[in-house]
């Protein structure tokens, strides 16, 4: 552990890496371990419960008044009140893990009175270490990164992630994905959202997008992205996005030029921008329904419409 670090952030690191080991040994038999199913294509191993549990008890040793938050335990450890919170997710990209898809990190994140300001992503498959101190910078392997240069989004590699979730709305992902694939270089779905944002703050992919996420998906990897200089919110561009289950990140340039493609896709997202959404829809010959599922209307809007067809 490093000297020049945050105490706090030492501690995670150190957290991290313990996680890191479990799930390295686990992944020279992935065949051999327990698996279950919490819905549908969404699944938990023993695996991600023995990185939980050991990140747990190297944060809660260090600082037992702190609370915790974490995806499979919740807030069942930890102080109740405390204004400092760890959000932790034991092993993001699960379904890559047990498939041996070796995309899947361990993420890290703590939270002061609400705001992030420690961040850790650990990619054990490369033994890379991406952290963050709030007013510090952002790193990986203790070397400084920042966001793409790039500013033309012709130019640059987006990520995202698709939806799999039981009432995922899939013709709505498909507009999104046809919106954004003719405009850039390239669209990835790696599979593990934390990795990806780390990516954005590294510069390896221009921008991020996703939605269904989880704070504990996003909180250490927003910090990383802002620390290396780049921007982070909801589809609107709205930066209070962490349990908006929506995340848009990137460099500067172009996270404002995904912010007018992408607003019409928010569940924050006007009447304007969702005839905007069918619009797409009818150009692209598919089907509507189900849009109403993504981006609800409100109900001044539904009387607005009654009046519209009364008229």
């Amino acid at each position: 552990m490093s000297t020049n670090l945050h105490p706090m952030l030492n501690v995670a690191i150190k957290a991290a890496r313990a996680a890191g080991a479990i799930i390295n040994r686990a992944a020279l038999d992935v065949e051999s371990v327990r698996i279950s199913q919490k819905q549908i294509n969404d699944f938990v191993t023993e695996v991600d419960h023995a990185s939980e549990k050991i990140i747990i008890e190297t944060l809660l040793t260090a600082y037992p008044g702190h609370g915790i938050l974490a995806e499979e335990s919740g807030s069942e450890y930890g102080a109740k009140d405390s204004e400092f919170v760890w959000i932790i997710d034991p092993l993001d990209g699960t379904t890559n893990f047990i498939h041996g898809f070796p995309v899947y990190c361990v993420s890290i994140a703590l939270a002061v009175r609400g705001k992030v300001e420690q961040a850790v992503i650990y990619d054990p498959t490369r033994n890379d270490l991406f952290t963050a101190t709030k007013g510090r910078g952002a790193y990986m392997n203790e070397r400084r990164i920042r966001v793409s240069k790039r500013t033309q989004l012709k130019e640059c590699l987006i990520s995202t992630g698709f939806p799999f979730r039981p009432g995922d709305n899939f013709k709505n992902y498909l507009n999104i994905m046809a919106d954004v694939m003719q405009r850039t270089a390239g669209l990835r779905r790696p599979g593990a959202a934390a990795l990806d944002l780390a990516y954005v703050a590294a510069g390896f992919t221009e921008a991020f997008f996703e939605t269904g996420l989880s704070i504990w998906d996003v909180a250490a990897g927003s910090l990383l992205v802002t620390e290396a200089g780049g921007l982070v919110g909801n589809f609107t561009g709205e930066a209070d996005f962490l349990e908006q289950r929506e995340c848009l990140a990137g460099a500067p340039r172009i996270y404002g030029q995904l912010v007018p493609i992408l607003t019409k896709y928010s569940q924050f997202a006007s009447a304007g921008d969702k005839a905007a959404v069918r619009q797409a829809a009818a150009n692209l010959s598919l089907p509507t329904d189900g849009l109403d599922d993504v981006v609800p209307s409100t109900p001044a809007e539904d009387d607005e419409a009654a009046s519209g067809a009364a008229r």
